[in-house]
């Protein structure tokens, strides 16, 4: 039975009791395994991971650490110099492309008006969430810590906010987001790309007072609704600067 001496960083506490956060603690474990699944049976899913060192070498999520060891493991952001070190993913996390679990679809809209593409859909499975992240090369969102324990996972966060707009500020600024959007470039409902067109071409779509106030508009390649700066657009505007500057 090894004992161990393990220490989160930064925000990985947040899955720790308050006891076990923001020190070393020492804990026994009844089975000898690999150091990925000491680590989640503590509560933090593999996913939010970045770096692990034992005895101040770094190694891999299949490394069997011994009796007495020391335990360190960062997080996907910490704001430290690793570049000496190995991280435990050869390519960057910070891709602007999403998957979204059934309980973010707000967010999944929010980031969308930021120009971020983003697949959401309220039924789909976990193990097809989990396919679509692999294959797709898609970070996953998702506020389900279980989903975040699939072996096959690699790129993935946990959403801590439970408001869409707290949600959509912790993502930026966790994932580091602020320099990529691309406003109104995509379709909040389906998530298609934005295309300008003239009002002759939409002309039959538009409701009429909107065909005198407005020449502008765009239309979805994907499910062809029709977009323009109508009332909701400072609001928008508004959202999108607070979320930037916050």
């Amino acid at each position: 039975m090894p004992r161990l001496t393990l220490r989160f960083y930064r925000e990985l506490n947040d899955f720790l009791p308050k006891p076990l956060q923001q020190r070393d603690f020492t804990r026994d474990f009844a089975v000898s395994g690999a150091v990925k699944g000491i680590i989640e049976a503590v509560g933090i899913p593999h996913t939010e991971v970045d770096l692990i060192l034992v005895n101040g070498q770094s190694v891999t999520f299949e490394f069997r650490p011994k009796d007495g060891d020391r335990i360190a493991v960062y997080p996907i952001f910490e704001a430290l110099d690793i570049s000496s070190l190995t991280r435990l993913r050869p390519q960057p996390l910070r891709e602007s492309r999403f998957v979204l679990d059934c309980h973010l679809g707000r967010l999944a809209r929010y980031m969308r008006m930021l120009g971020f593409d983003c697949l959401f859909s309220g039924h789909c499975s976990d193990r097809r969430l989990v396919e679509i992240s692999v294959q797709q090369q898609r970070i996953l969102l998702t506020r389900d810590l279980d989903l975040l324990k699939r072996k096959a996972l690699t790129h993935a966060y946990y959403v801590r906010a439970t408001r869409p707009l707290k949600q959509l500020e912790e993502v930026v600024h966790r994932l580091q987001l602020q320099n990529s959007f691309a406003p109104f470039s995509r379709c909040t409902v389906c998530n298609g790309s934005l295309r300008k067109v003239t009002r002759d071409e939409v002309w039959s779509q538009i409701p009429p007072r909107s065909r005198l106030n407005f020449t502008q508009y765009c239309r979805c390649d994907g499910c062809g609704r029709i977009y323009w700066k109508g009332s909701h657009y400072d609001r928008m505007q508004r959202v999108i600067a607070t979320v930037k500057d916050n």
